[in-house]
């Protein structure tokens, strides 16, 4: 699948990472997406952006399989992923940040990302030795307890072992949520160094400076539909827009 993207005042075409078209998602009797329809370019950074309650985290869910989808078809480059099992979709190329880091906390920082480990005959690219290389302090605590770790190695480690799966689409939720400004601050020079290898990202934040400073490209979740969708540079030069949808000045 073929997505237009603007790109220096002139409409390029590039393959979809991810499309969702009229994603419907439940909690119980809860209607929490409705018609959602996006999609993510490959080897680009989309910002998921949205006030807290209208469903982000719920729509990364359901990509990665964690929550059924009731209706709609969500499609990771050009597969059909609805009703599969996470482990299916891991399987794909989609790897997942999730929200609270949620690393084991009883293994080590090592067993952590052997845990993880992946590797197929199309992508290869991420190895023990790669993730230390983009993170040296995890191998400086690589025999530590992850427990014992502060937020942002934790937060270090939810991305090394998503690497670990040699993900195509890495999907990040909330990265920066609970971080010291400094550590947000190292957390947005490693996003920008996965930018730089060509990896398909989504990211929800709610640190819009952060999210649109990495990404080439943002989605505005509203209440019941897409509020706004576009270029993130486009974006983060319309106040306006972002103090209407995110309350942001």
């Amino acid at each position: 699948m073929w997505l237009p993207i603007l790109e220096r005042g002139r409409s390029i075409l590039v393959t979809s990472a991810l499309m969702l078209e009229r994603l419907n998602v439940f909690y119980g009797e809860s209607h929490v997406l409705h018609d959602l329809s996006f999609s993510a370019a490959e080897g680009r950074v989309l910002a998921l952006l949205g006030r807290n309650g209208v469903g982000k985290s719920t729509c990364i869910n359901a990509i990665a399989g964690l929550l059924p989808m009731r209706s709609g078809e969500t499609r990771v480059f050009g597969a059909r992923i609805n009703g599969l099992a996470p482990e299916r979709i891991v399987a794909l190329g989609v790897g997942l940040v999730p929200q609270g880091r949620r690393v084991f906390s009883t293994l080590t920082v090592k067993e952590n990302l052997q845990v993880a480990w992946r590797a197929t005959t199309a992508e290869r690219r991420w190895s023990l030795e790669r993730v230390y290389e983009m993170f040296p302090r995890l191998k400086e605590r690589q025999s530590n307890l992850a427990v014992n770790l502060s937020g942002g190695e934790q937060q270090m480690l939810a991305i090394g072992r998503a690497l670990m799966t040699n993900p195509r689409l890495l999907l990040l939720d909330e990265p920066s949520e609970g971080l010291a400004p400094l550590v947000v601050r190292e957390l947005g020079q490693n996003l920008m160094r996965l930018k730089a290898e060509e990896l398909s990202i989504v990211v929800v934040e709610q640190n819009a400076a952060l999210a649109l400073d990495i990404a080439d490209d943002a989605v505005i979740m509203g209440s019941a539909q897409l509020a706004w969708t576009g270029r993130a540079a486009d974006l983060k030069a319309a106040p306006h827009l972002l103090n209407r949808h995110l309350g942001v000045s």
